[in-house]
């Protein structure tokens, strides 16, 4: 019997440079290659996994425990969460970040541009989403792997009527140590501290880390970096259409709680992701479309005293 990730392969892959392949649990996976390094996305979530630039270390963590089987959310990568973050206002039995990362999206195309492979996936609305949001829509997953990971997450209004969304690339950038690299960029920042009760702060110097984090920057539209000194690397974020930049990282109290998150791999995160959130969540009027993209690039941190 041919395998999904067989007949995509014949459908899709490019030698060479693309294979559909299967992944951890089976689940379909398209990994590239190229001069410029390898990555992998999953069709369940449309979940990117890894992303190692040449000269460099993959720049995403993955958990050792993540679960690899629908129904359950994969820990690491870069989750995708829509039409709402953390927990759904008006419903708390709904699933968390969303609906969209716990579901197997569709393989749109495969294609070779500027040095690199753009994968793009997407999924819509049906009866499961109608169970928990109202709103008709496409949902597109743009995925260009090569010197630079650009990610764009558009989303189209299919229905009759307006809605209003949330969503986040909450990317997991890997560390050698959380307790000792630091995020800089938005320093003088607005964010609320989910930690203290969402009480409104303001940033002052870089973030560094010591205890659990879990912030929402807010009117956030230049780059962010993470700043890295055990691998002397420097992985920067750069957005467009994101209002809000979250950083987030659980701890050690707070990651023994997480079922599907190894023994001291907090410390081997940070999560700096582009979103929109509360008062920057996204209008569509029926027909219209937003995209919100996400881009990451790698540098080694040449000057000393970045380390």
């Amino acid at each position: 019997m041919t395998t999904l990730a067989a007949q995509l392969d014949g459908q899709y892959g490019i030698p060479g440079l693309a294979q559909i392949a299967e992944g951890h649990g089976g689940l379909p996976c398209v990994r590239v290659s190229g001069a410029w390094g390898t990555g992998e996305v999953y069709l369940y979530g449309a979940h990117v996994t890894s992303w190692k630039p040449k000269g460099f270390e993959d720049a995403l963590f993955l958990s050792s425990r993540a679960h690899w089987q629908e129904g359950q959310a994969i820990r690491g990568g870069v989750p995708i969460c829509f039409p709402w973050f953390r927990n759904k206002a008006d419903d708390a039995k709904a699933p968390a970040h969303g609906f969209v990362r716990t579901r197997l999206w569709q393989l749109a195309s495969i294609a070779e541009r500027d040095g690199g492979t753009v994968v793009t996936l997407f999924t819509q609305s049906d009866e499961h989403t109608r169970r928990w949001w109202p709103g008709e829509f496409r949902l597109e997953h743009r995925v260009s792997f090569g010197p630079e990971l650009r990610m764009e997450l558009v989303c189209r209004n299919t229905g009759a009527s307006p809605f209003r969304y949330e969503e986040a690339l909450h990317t997991y950038n890997r560390v050698t140590n959380a307790a000792q690299a630091r995020v800089g960029g938005l320093e003088g920042v607005h964010f609320l501290d989910n930690t203290d009760a969402n009480r409104e702060k303001v940033q002052g110097g870089a973030i560094e880390f010591s205890a659990q984090t879990d912030r929402a920057y807010r009117n956030t539209s230049g780059r962010v970096d993470v700043i890295d000194p055990g691998a002397g690397r420097r992985i920067r974020l750069t957005k467009q259409g994101s209002r809000n930049t979250v950083v987030w990282n659980p701890w050690q109290e707070k990651a023994a709680a997480i079922a599907d998150l190894g023994d001291g791999e907090w410390a081997q995160f940070l999560c700096v992701e582009a979103c929109n959130m509360l008062e920057a969540a996204v209008s569509l009027a029926p027909g219209e479309e937003h995209v919100m993209a996400a881009a990451l690039s790698v540098t080694k941190l040449e000057d000393t005293t970045e380390r």
